[in-house]
């Protein structure tokens, strides 16, 4: 090779090395049904020193949503930037083990393939429930181990021992070890990119029974993502490339079971205990990157996937002087603020001011927006169709209102919410609290209106006092839904039909009709 190649390619390397350094690390932490009023800056009663810390080095977003009430939607949301009824997926979630294959279709970007394909290796650790496209046996294996249980459950006929298709790995993650579904879905096995660690033999429930692992246990998962995490982020750090880190816990869902060195710790009994476990895990990261000396490079991001959910006992937590989902409607599965409004950390020394607060409307999508504005990359115009960069919030410059944000619970009701505007299109919670199925009066109103600003626990319908913003709120969904996206750009498709509002709303407002 010619000296002058050399040169020219060593000049290109090093120029590359450089661009790369320049680039954040990304750390994006999900906690599974941890509502607004769970931490103890927002007034929550266990402690939870991790967050505080990233609160006070860091920007909190009072008015973040999840984009869904319920878990596999908002993950959706998080990975691809697309409102979660885009995919298959119309109400409720992933029912592991499922064969209703993978949410994200191969021509889906998410945000894990962008980064990689601008230099970061990636990594998922933690629990997936998005869907797997599973391999099946022609005969069910029986376990050999059955326990306490009388039933074996669903999921004897999976293939254990072929990788699965449609997991992180497929859809753009160097590295992955997850679980498939929530903490109560068999299987009970970790799988590590895209192949299980081992074959279950044994019937395992933490609510549902299935095949599950002789040594996976659900109390020390917590355990288990933290260590992982950990070890990636040291040796990431021995290298000059960025990396994204996707880390979604399995807590405070249920089954609620802090390990041992954690029961007691707090005054709300084991939910509290699982709070402050939860927040341990936040608090390692931050150990983990200040050791590695990368935390002044490194955005790190902490939300959940919906509010609080009733399995936590809220009246009782409510007696104890703890408000998971603070002042507000509802809780998880519900199209009332309790099922979405989150909390919302962004850690970032340097550009997001330390002990800065902003109630600029946002929603977990906009995380592969505002990524690619971090790094100074346009996404394709058919990608991240709704989601909007919070950039500039956070380094505190100017910025345009979100034009709405849409909302969705688990039952696939519509909500949108446009300044302190919010059109609820359903006569009732869209999920679980009251009124919900046969507690709703024949004769109520199909619709919701609440004034945010005048009524943040939505105790006032003045749905009939303002006609013609309820219209024009209706035109805006459906014209989000039938664009196939709601940030600038050419028309995309959706994954399948959205189903037609009910025949009730759309006789009294005949702009919800599509």
């Amino acid at each position: 090779m010619k000296k002058a190649t050399r040169l020219s390619l060593l000049a290109t390397l090093l120029a590359s090395t450089s661009l790369l350094a320049d680039k954040p690390n990304i750390i994006f932490i999900l906690a599974d049904d941890m509502g607004v009023g769970d931490v103890s800056h927002n007034g929550g009663k266990a402690a939870t020193p991790g967050l505080d810390r990233m609160a006070e080095e860091g920007m909190r977003f009072t008015d973040a949503h999840s984009t869904s009430a319920v878990c596999s939607p908002t993950r959706y949301g998080i990975l691809t930037g697309r409102y979660n009824w885009r995919s298959f997926l119309k109400k409720a979630v992933i029912m592991e083990p499922s064969k209703r294959g993978a949410m994200i279709k191969p021509h889906t970007e998410t945000v894990a393939g962008f980064l990689k394909d601008n230099g970061y290796h990636t990594a998922l650790i933690g629990k997936w429930h998005l869907g797997l496209d599973w391999k099946y046996l022609d005969k069910a294996r029986k376990p050999k181990v059955m326990g306490k249980h009388k039933k074996a459950g669903k999921g004897w006929d999976i293939d254990f021992s072929q990788k699965v298709g449609g997991g992180p790995n497929s859809v753009g993650f160097d590295y992955s070890f997850y679980i498939a579904g929530s903490l109560d879905m068999a299987p009970y096995v970790y799988l590590k990119n895209d192949l299980a660690t081992s074959i279950p033999t044994h019937v395992k429930a933490f609510n549902r029974p299935g095949p599950g692992a002789a040594d996976f246990e659900a109390v020390t998962c917590l355990e288990d993502f933290a260590r992982e995490s950990v070890n990636y982020i040291k040796e990431r750090a021995k290298t000059k490339q960025p990396f994204f880190l996707y880390l979604p816990l399995t807590s405070p869902h249920t089954p609620i079971v802090p390990s041992k060195k954690w029961k007691g710790k707090s005054s709300l009994g084991q939910y509290g205990d699982f709070l402050m476990e939860t927040d341990w895990v936040v608090g390692e990261v931050l150990k983990a990157l200040d050791a590695n000396k990368i935390a002044d490079n490194t955005m790190v991001i902490f939300t959940t996937d919906n509010g609080c959910s009733p399995r936590a006992e809220i009246p009782k937590l409510h007696a104890k002087g703890h408000k998971p989902n603070g002042d507000y409607r509802g809780h998880k599965a519900d199209i009332y603020e309790g099922g979405h409004r989150v909390p919302f950390i962004v850690r970032w020394p340097g550009k997001a001011a330390a002990g800065s607060i902003t109630d600029r409307t946002i929603t977990s999508a906009d995380f592969f927006a505002t990524v690619a504005d971090a790094i100074d990359t346009k996404v394709s115009e058919s990608s991240a169709v709704d989601s909007f960069s919070f950039l500039p919030t956070l380094t505190g410059k100017e910025q345009e209102a979100r034009p709405f944000t849409i909302h969705h619970s688990i039952s696939g009701d519509f909500a949108i919410r446009q300044g302190k505007w919010k059109l609820a299109l359903c006569p009732g919670s869209g999920g679980w609290s009251a009124p919900r199925g046969k507690q709703i009066p024949a004769d109520a109103p199909p619709v919701q209106l609440y004034d945010l600003d005048a009524d943040p626990s939505e105790q006032n319908n003045v749905a009939t006092k303002h006609p013609e913003k309820v219209t024009t709120l209706i035109k805006l969904v459906n014209q989000a839904i039938t664009n196939g996206r709601t940030t600038p750009g050419p028309k995309q498709e959706n994954d399948g039909p959205v189903p037609p509002f009910k025949k009730k709303l759309i006789e009294q407002y005949p702009a919800a009709k599509r």
